[in-house]
């Protein structure tokens, strides 16, 4: 595993350039989205440090449901407007929190879990669901990943047929 851990750059930018790359050569000439977001679940986890929880949660009934993803087991339903995932849905907003413990009405699936960043995912005009990812550090996420798992996003939003989903 740390073999294919040394191959991505300590640069963030760098880093999310190759994430970016990969996820379109994984993602061409196929739109299914479950297999996509467990390729892009597994790929971010061997790609980002420091993290302990990568994965979607996809609307279903009014509520985010667990989708593929890496890590622990993790909580089945969180209700929108509740914790981070369900902030970001709520305001349509990504959510990048520095100490999740000092986030109103955090959801700890995981109490080894320090800080957060939580992506909405579009498709056909609406909320279709999140990126979630954690990290055993306070403080692990800034800017520049917000930046790069956005375009993330975009690059499923694009690459995933949400019509079969929906």
């Amino acid at each position: 595993m740390k073999e294919l851990e040394s191959m991505y750059p300590q640069d963030k930018e760098e880093c999310y350039r190759l994430i970016l790359a990969q996820i379109e050569a994984l993602m061409e000439n196929e739109e299914n989205l479950i297999p996509n977001l467990g390729n892009v679940s597994a790929l971010l986890n061997l790609a980002l440090v420091d993290i302990n929880w990568v994965g979607f949660y996809l609307m279903k009934n009014g509520e985010l449901l667990l989708g593929p993803f890496q890590g622990k087991p993790a909580c089945i339903h969180i209700p929108v407007g509740k914790g981070v995932c369900g902030s970001a849905v709520a305001l349509d907003l990504t959510q990048l929190v520095f100490d999740v413990h000092q986030f109103p009405g955090h959801i700890a699936c995981d109490s080894a879990s320090r800080s957060e960043i939580v992506i909405p995912i579009h498709g056909n005009g609406k909320i279709v669901g999140v990126l979630d990812i954690d990290s055993p550090m306070i403080g692990r996420f800034d800017s520049k990943d917000q930046s790069g798992l956005e375009q993330v996003v975009k690059l499923i939003e694009q690459g995933c047929n949400w019509r079969e989903f929906l």
